[in-house]
C-alpha cells in the first residue's frame, strides 16, 4: 500500500513545482524533488523511514494520506525516503538517524523535526503559525491571492 504511494523515480528537474501542481496528492520520492525548485512556492514535508515496513513510517504515511487535502491547502509537497542504502541529497542534508519527519518552510529552512509520527492537524497548526502562512491567509481573505 505505502509502496504504491511512492511514485517511480525520475530525475529531479526544474519542474518539481509543475509536477506537484499536476498531482498535489502524490507522495514524491527523493530523487524526484529538487528542493531549490520549491523555494518560495512549496513547503516540504519529508518523511524518512528505515524501509517501507518501518512501523513509524507506515503510521506517519497513513496519517498524511488520510488528511492530504489539509496539506495541499497549505502548499505542502510530501516526500518519502525509505532507502537507507542510498544516501539521497535529502538524507545528506537532513541527516535522519532512523524514522524522522521534517517540515521545511517555503524559504527552505527546517521548521520542525519530529522523531515520532505527528497528526496532520498538529502539522497544520504549526504551518499556520509560520509568518509567511499568516500572510497567505490574510492575502486570501482580502482577495489579494486566489484560493487554491
Amino acid at each position: 500500500m505505502i509502496a504504491a504511494l511512492i511514485a517511480a523515480p525520475f530525475a529531479a528537474s526544474a519542474d518539481t513545482f509543475e509536477a506537484w501542481l499536476a498531482d498535489p496528492a502524490k507522495v514524491f520520492a527523493p530523487e524526484e524533488v529538487d528542493l531549490d525548485d520549491l523555494q518560495w512556492q512549496l513547503r516540504a514535508l519529508v518523511v524518512f523511514g528505515q524501509g517501507e515496513n518501518d512501523p513509524l513510517f507506515r503510521e506517519q504515511m497513513e496519517l498524511i494520506t488520510a488528511r492530504m487535502d489539509e496539506l495541499i491547502e497549505r502548499d505542502v509537497i510530501v516526500i518519502a525516503d525509505t532507502d537507507t542504502s542510498t544516501l539521497s541529497d535529502l538524507r545528506r542534508k537532513l541527516r535522519p538517524r532512523a524514522f524522522m519527519m521534517v517540515l521545511m518552510d517555503k524559504a527552505g529552512q527546517v521548521e520542525l523535526r519530529k522523531p515520532a509520527p505527528w497528526d496532520v492537524r498538529e502539522l497544520s497548526r504549526s504551518i499556520d503559525k509560520m509568518p509567511l502562512r499568516q500572510q497567505e491567509i490574510s492575502d486570501r481573505r482580502t482577495g489579494a491571492l486566489p484560493p487554491l
